[in-house]
């Protein structure tokens, strides 16, 4: 495995989630959407759930697929979205009693057009480190 390939692409994708995760849930759909509470802790755990995020797709992309281009990191990412959308989702409705079936599924078409995004900029990154 490329170790600077794998911490590379997945760092700069989980800064690349926490930004869409802001840009999606902390401004779209505010109201939509449940806030965290207002605290530094809470802020630092979202960051480090990013953060894993991206190391993982990475490391799939690194480690297993050999996605090195943009496009097939974005269909990559894409079906990656659509899974954890739907397992994170699933849970949510089975642990939380206001969780609704429209709330799930709109969440879970944000998981794809985020993970999309993720996965191009990590499959992009991977290229370009070689």
């Amino acid at each position: 495995m490329k170790t600077k390939n794998f911490l590379g692409a997945g760092i700069v994708g989980g800064i690349v989630d926490f930004l869409l995760g802001w840009l999606f849930y902390g401004i779209i759909f505010i109201d939509t959407f449940p806030q965290p509470e207002e605290s530094s802790s809470a802020m630092l755990f979202i960051f480090l759930g990013c953060i894993t995020f991206g190391l993982f797709v990475a490391y799939i992309f690194t480690q297993w697929a050999h996605i090195s281009t943009a496009a097939t990191g974005a269909k990559a990412g894409a079906i990656i979205g659509i899974f954890i959308g739907l397992f994170a989702n699933f849970f949510n409705l089975a642990l939380h009693t206001e969780a609704t079936m429209q709330l799930a599924a709109l969440d879970v078409g944000i998981s794809i057009v985020m993970s999309t995004i993720i996965g191009a900029v990590i499959g992009f990154v991977n290229g370009k480190m070689g």
